[in-house]
């Protein structure tokens, strides 16, 4: 049943796809930019009005609906966050970007992504799953450098094994439970089957790929410095928070049963990448790669929220882990787009992307300058801003789940993320360079920087406008008890002065730092080259045998009477000297002789000599079956 009967219930997917459809027709002048605004108005309206309701169902075959509109209070946040920076990132590409193509490409990003998290079912799902892999990788190769080309390569292909394994998953586990649908029987946040098996794990790699887990999160740092400006700003929100949405929907508080015991690994997982990305982002020059370890860091929180999952708190259960990392996920994508933002702006203008080449910005930029300081206090989680509360949501439910070193994990990742954005900030902006050339950002790149800015102050002074559209009811959890305000106060101050007493630790370099990737590039090249030369030659080897045995077939074939004389007579005369030498003018007249041999017309045979053969050969055939006893009953 397909129900369209309002605005109300039309996939949020279908305006920006239609919009990234029609936007050829206004050319690239001012038509242009008053189409993107109304159309980002429109998306910001056509996701307001959606309603908890399931709508859009299409029948395939028995048992099985794609269902394209499913809309309840987990999908309805996330449609919310994506339509806000979806539009924000619409305004901000209006001046910087001259080609249709690329805004085509950001809008079938933000369109699949709306896709995803109102699918109703996985098959629906994985659609828009691979059409946002692939609508991402424009944004990446419009950059039109080697460098871009290369790495979307390297991005498209970590996007199809996740793509094929999230797939190959979700058939493995609809043969084993018959489950496809994530629409619960009862309208409300309801979760997908799943059977612990083979299809698990690889639907777990399928996710894991696109949110990120470590060992399968080398595509992003890798990927995300070399987008375009605009670009940038759309990557750094889709991907991987539409892999924690559908990790939400099916591994909330998953278990991995290992060595008789229940390891919470998706929260533990969260807490590698969360002190993972927290020191390779230390340890970067790039502003946009330390951004981009940064959202693996912030996605660690998020995925050990959701791996916490429910919390028995009080006699009372709770589900804190998944409000507090789904309300990270909201807050994070704020802050994170305003650091990209504020970054692609510094680079607009400067041409400039190493802290080793910025400073004193501060004066020259100063609208980017205080934004982006709004939004390096959030990342960082200081008291007042939207950080400060969900961070602290995962960090207490970690707190009431008893994992202590998943807590203190959490806040060592908090002081390795204060340090961070004190670098960026003070080499950006504050950092005397007097050689330095800059103008602030354009007027569209501004807007949407300040409104972001904004958003980041609003959520963290009155959360409760958080706390009313997250899943779950908020309970046991106050963002400002003197406790925490104190503790995090204490924290910030302990940073600073370590920022500023050991700032040469951290001061930037030119050096390269190698991730994982290292290793699998290197492996990579290894299979190269052993296809190349080792497997190469014993192919060719192979080949030069088995035409060695053809031609030999074919020499005894034209004479076999004749042949078989040529070779019992070398056979003899090698056994007879094995050690001569076949240079020897004796065996040169073999050689010549040989093919002479073999090429002359074969004598015919008499017809009784024929017979005869025939008959021995007969004779012999008799003899084996009767020795085998092949003959017996």
């Amino acid at each position: 049943m397909i129900d369209i009967s309002s605005i109300a219930n039309i996939p949020p997917f279908i305006i920006y796809f239609l919009g990234a459809a029609l936007l050829p027709l206004f050319g690239k002048g001012s038509a242009r930019k008053v189409y993107l605004i109304l159309l980002a108005v429109v998306g910001l309206i056509g996701v307001a009005v959606l309603e908890p309701h399931v709508g859009w169902v299409f029948p395939v075959l028995p048992g099985l609906d794609l269902t394209f509109l499913y809309v309840d209070r987990l999908s309805l946040i996330m449609g919310y966050i994506f339509a806000i920076i979806g539009a924000a990132a619409i305004l901000y590409s209006l001046d910087i970007v001259k080609e249709n193509g690329e805004l085509m490409c950001g809008l079938l990003y933000l369109g699949s992504a709306m896709g995803a998290v109102f699918a109703g079912d996985f098959f629906t799902l994985y659609i828009f799953w691979e059409i946002m892999a692939f609508a991402s990788l424009g944004l990446i190769w419009y950059t039109r450098t080697e460098r871009a080309t290369k790495a979307g390569m390297r991005y498209i292909l970590f996007h199809l094994f996740g793509g094929c394994a999230l797939l190959a998953g979700i058939i493995i586990n609809y043969m084993g439970t018959g489950a496809i649908s994530l629409v619960p029987g009862a309208l409300g946040i309801g979760h997908f089957p799943v059977e612990l098996g083979l299809g698990y794990f690889l639907l777990l790699i399928g996710i894991g790929v696109n949110t990120a887990f470590i060992f399968l999160h080398t595509w992003l740092p890798d990927s995300y410095p070399k987008a375009t400006l605009a670009g940038a700003v759309f990557m750094c929100v889709f991907t991987t928070k539409t892999g924690v949405y559908v990790l939400a929907r099916t591994f909330p508080g998953a278990e991995l049963p290992l060595l008789g015991s229940d390891v919470p690994f998706l929260a533990y997982m969260g807490g590698l990448m969360c002190i993972y990305g927290v020191v390779f982002a230390l340890l970067q020059n790039d502003v946009r790669k330390l951004l981009s370890y940064h959202i693996i860091s912030q996605v660690g929180y998020m995925v050990a929220g959701v791996g916490i999952g429910m919390v028995i708190a009080q006699g009372e259960i709770t589900h804190m882990g998944i409000n507090g990392g789904i309300a990270h996920v909201f807050n994070h994508i704020l802050y994170k787009a305003l650091l990209f933002m504020c970054m692609g702006a510094v680079i607009y203008r400067t041409g400039k992307r190493n802290l080793t080449e910025l400073g004193g910005l501060a004066k020259k930029m100063p609208v980017t300058m205080i934004t982006c300081v709004i939004a390096a206090l959030s990342i960082s989680g200081v008291v007042g801003f939207n950080g400060f509360v969900s961070k602290g949501m995962v960090i207490h439910a970690a707190e009431l789940s008893h994992m202590h070193i998943l807590t203190l994990v959490l806040m060592l990742g908090s002081i390795g993320t204060l340090l961070s954005f004190l670098k960026l900030t003070y080499f950006t902006f504050f950092k005397r360079n007097d050689e330095i050339e800059a103008k602030e950002a354009p007027l569209f790149m501004l807007i949407p920087m300040c409104v972001v800015a904004f958003l980041c102050i609003a959520f963290g002074v009155y959360p409760q406008l958080l706390y009313a559209i997250l899943p779950y009811p908020v309970v046991l959890y106050d963002a400002y008890t003197l406790a925490h305000i104190v503790s995090n106060l204490e924290l910030l101050a302990v940073t600073t002065f370590m920022f500023f007493a050991f700032r040469v630790l951290i001061m930037p370099h030119e050096r390269i730092t190698y991730d994982i990737d290292y290793i699998y590039r290197k492996a990579g090249r290894g299979i190269i080259w052993f296809c190349e030369k080792p497997l190469t030659a014993f192919a060719s080897a192979m080949d030069r045998g088995v035409h060695r045995l053809t031609d030999s077939a074919v020499w005894f074939s034209r004479n076999p009477a004749a042949a078989s004389v040529v070779l019992i007579t070398a056979t003899c005369t090698k056994l007879r000297n094995p050690f001569a030498s076949e240079d020897n003018g004796q065996e040169r007249d073999r050689k010549e002789e040989k093919p002479q041999l073999v090429d002359e017309p074969m004598e015919k045979l008499s017809i009784g000599a024929g017979v005869m053969i025939v008959l021995l050969f007969f004779a012999i055939y008799l003899i084996v079956m009767f020795i085998h006893g092949w003959l017996s009953p």
